[in-house]
């Protein structure tokens, strides 16, 4: 009965933030709330399990590195960003979205794809404005590119963590076995943005021909605190890169780096936490306890079980299985709780495997499933829900649906390729 009443509570709320009938704040809220109360989550143990909680290294995570943007911002660098890429793409609309493209996928394998989008939406904001075109098929766009390249690396998609520390994968191995595939996935969704946003590109001339005379360098308002907070920022992308050898979570590297910034800024502390994107944050925590709920009756595992049960020794079978499987449940559920979740059960099955190639391959179809999976709707990944936060707080409100029928088309064709690849490389 538990599991069932989990289940329907998730469900019910899921619905509600699909079809923006209420507040997505509120809902999560409410539905963890009932969670709590009917026993469904762990009660006060949702604020301390690793699994069946509040993922706080994701939490402080974004809340770190919301500090660091909102005081970067204050040195004009987005604005001067902002029209160096307009004028380097002249104002054409698929030039500027391939551009912004691929800036995202080469800073997601090593920044995270969530630092990422933090850092790329409010240049591609800025851009938007300038030239009077919509900015949601840009930042649509840029997070399918951040979670597709973050796919990538160790350390690009906060999935990959989990699934590295627990099967022993260093970052290396995911560059050798995830980064072709990606790189692959990347190039053919280039080629079908110019078709899958083609009512949203807009050329506006006369727009265009007054970012071509402005000077990027006057959009600098303080260039002494810039200089300070680019240090900062680099040595926060080497402590993420490092995060391994360091024994830090990147969360604690983002926290330190937020404090570093504000202390070689000088700058007022209550208008930078006013740049924090605080509903996003509660989302999360209010997200992560529905998906405790789930974790705590049973509910994941038990489809877990089924799956691996249904595939008996066929490791083809278990590979698609958790290929597909993964990009489906990922689409619907946070793929971080997911993965902390079901990485046991993909456990027991490698343990089963006759040798470790064959296991080894179990672990990078799941991480392909999950990573792409993270696409399918505007909840599956942090990168998402962090992407239309800013959407939503600087005037461009992208809708759930509005996403996700970018976000499936994607997943559709990622997950397809991927199965093709896993085929070829570990089975054929």
């Amino acid at each position: 009965m538990r599991p069932y009443l989990a289940l329907a509570i998730f469900a019910l709320a899921f619905f509600f933030i699909a079809t923006e009938k209420a507040n997505k704040v509120k809902v999560v809220l409410l539905a963890a709330a009932a969670m709590v109360v009917l026993g469904l989550a762990p009660g006060s143990e949702v604020f301390f399990s690793e699994h069946e909680g509040i993922d706080w290294n994701v939490i402080f995570l974004l809340l770190g590195m919301m500090i660091i943007v909102g005081i970067i911002k204050q040195t004009g660098v987005f604005d001067y960003l902002g029209i160096w890429a307009a004028k380097r793409s002249r104002g054409e609309p698929y030039r500027l979205m391939v551009m912004l493209m691929v800036i995202t996928a080469i800073a997601s394998p090593f920044l995270d794809n969530v630092t990422t989008i933090m850092l790329v939406a409010p240049v591609t904001v800025v851009i938007c404005d300038r030239l009077r075109i919509p900015a949601q098929p840009y930042l649509i766009a840029e997070v399918l590119a951040s979670n597709i390249g973050g796919a990538a690396t160790l350390i690009g998609d906060p999935p990959n963590i989990i699934i590295g520390s627990r099967a022993g994968l260093t970052f290396n191995d995911f560059l050798v076995h995830m980064a072709p595939i990606v790189v692959v996935v990347f190039v053919a969704f280039v080629l079908l943005s110019r078709f899958l946003f083609r009512k949203s590109f807009r050329y506006n001339p006369d727009e265009v021909a007054a970012v071509m005379a402005l000077q990027e360098r006057r959009a600098i308002k303080d260039g002494p605190l810039l200089v300070r907070c680019l240090v900062v920022l680099a040595l926060v992308v080497v402590g993420f890169a490092l995060h391994s050898v360091l024994h830090l979570e990147p969360s604690i590297v983002a926290l330190v780096g937020a404090g570093t910034m504000i202390l070689v800024s000088k700058v007022d502390v209550p208008e930078v936490l006013r740049e924090v994107e605080w509903a996003t944050l509660v989302f999360f925590m209010g997200l992560f306890v529905m998906v405790a709920g789930l974790v705590h009756t049973g509910v994941i595992e038990t489809i877990g079980h089924w799956a691996v049960e249904q595939v008996g020794d066929n490791y083809l079978v278990a590979a698609t299985a958790l290929l597909f499987g993964s990009g489906v449940l990922g689409a619907f559920f946070d793929n971080i709780p997911y993965v902390a979740t079901m990485t046991p059960v993909v456990e027991g099955v490698v343990a089963e495997a006759p040798d470790p190639a064959t296991g080894q391959s179990l672990w990078w179809a799941f991480a392909l499933g999950a990573d792409f999976g993270g696409n399918g709707t505007a909840v599956a990944a942090s990168a998402n829900v962090v992407a239309l936060g800013i959407a939503t707080r600087t005037g461009h409100h992208i809708t759930f649906w509005q996403f996700t029928r970018y976000g499936i088309v994607v997943t559709a064709l990622s997950i397809a390729m991927a199965w093709v690849y896993v085929w070829l490389r570990y089975f054929a």
